[in-house]
């Protein structure tokens, strides 16, 4: 009797799954720059925003991380690349404060269907359109609001509208300059639970110079003071060593005990090169690895 190899049992139709494709990036930045009447703002930005997760740029007033969202949007001219997918994507944005007159006679409602009916809003906003303003409310837990003026909500409210009206764009990526400004305690910590969900749904990028905000929701992190000082998860960016080179030495010693490995299984290698950046190369023993192969680069 012939032996029968496994290769000649098993079935033709049976093949090796394939193997699970990481997503590709959102965005991919490269020696991006930005100059402003003769001098640098941003010089040879490169970094990587990865999909569907919260990126937040952290970085000491006048690092240009405004000025990097700004360039994102297509707002302002800028050297090197930017290269997006989808290619052409749609964004929602959320700007850190908008001017206007509070007291204009306008209902959350009205301001929401700005620009979203063929008729003057003084004649009538289609019950259809009321109904779709309200959806988007409920996604920010601000439904309530939805016949108030616009004037009469507070910072944390007023905040949660204009996530809300970003919505409505149905944005591949949703940039948000300094969401928490002008917001109290509990309307800061009721927009983060916000933003928590709808992680799975958009690609954040947000602008913030609240570090504990940062560490807190941040999925990957990118240090920035006019280039990138280093990118990657919290726990390898809140760390003095990368801290120090960019807010300077007493901002950092408050996450000098930030992160600790508890058991013995991980550390971090910070290498201070001299040339205004340090290169940290993670090393987990045991431990699972970071999405998109999260690590903590130098800033370039």
């Amino acid at each position: 009797m012939r032996d029968i190899s496994a290769a000649e049992a098993a079935p033709d139709s049976i093949q090796a799954p394939e193997p699970l494709q990481e997503p590709k990036p959102a965005v991919v930045m490269r020696e991006l720059g930005v100059q402003a009447d003769g001098r640098s703002i941003l010089k040879g930005v490169s970094a990587t925003i990865p999909t569907r997760r919260q990126t937040v740029i952290i970085g000491p007033n006048g690092a240009g991380k405004s000025t990097l969202a700004r360039a994102l949007l297509g707002e302002i001219a800028f050297t090197g690349s930017a290269l997006f997918t989808p290619e052409k994507p749609v964004f929602g944005y959320v700007p850190q404060r908008l001017d206007f007159d509070r007291r204009l006679p306008l209902t959350v409602n009205e301001f929401m269907s700005l620009g979203r009916t063929r008729w003057p809003m003084w004649l009538r906003i289609p019950s259809r359109t009321r109904a779709q303003n309200r959806k988007y409310l409920e996604m920010v837990r601000a439904d309530a609001l939805l016949d108030r003026p616009l004037g009469s909500l507070s910072g944390g409210e007023t905040q949660r509208i204009f996530l809300a009206r970003a919505l409505t764009l149905s944005p591949d990526i949703l940039i948000l300059d300094e969401p928490a400004t002008g917001v109290d305690v509990y309307g800061e910590q009721l927009l983060c639970e916000v933003l928590e969900t709808f992680k799975k749904d958009f690609t954040i990028i947000m602008v913030s110079h609240d570090l504990a905000m940062a560490k807190a929701h941040g999925d990957w992190i990118i240090c920035l003071n006019r280039t990138v000082v280093a990118e990657g998860p919290p726990r390898d960016i809140f760390r003095p060593a990368i801290l120090s080179l960019a807010f300077g030495l007493h901002q950092s010693l408050l996450f000098e005990d930030s992160l600790p490995a508890t058991d013995g299984s991980s550390h971090d290698h910070c290498h201070g090169h001299g040339h205004g950046h340090d290169h940290c190369h993670g090393h987990d023993h045991g431990r699972e690895s970071e999405p998109d192969g999260a690590r903590a680069r130098g800033g370039r």
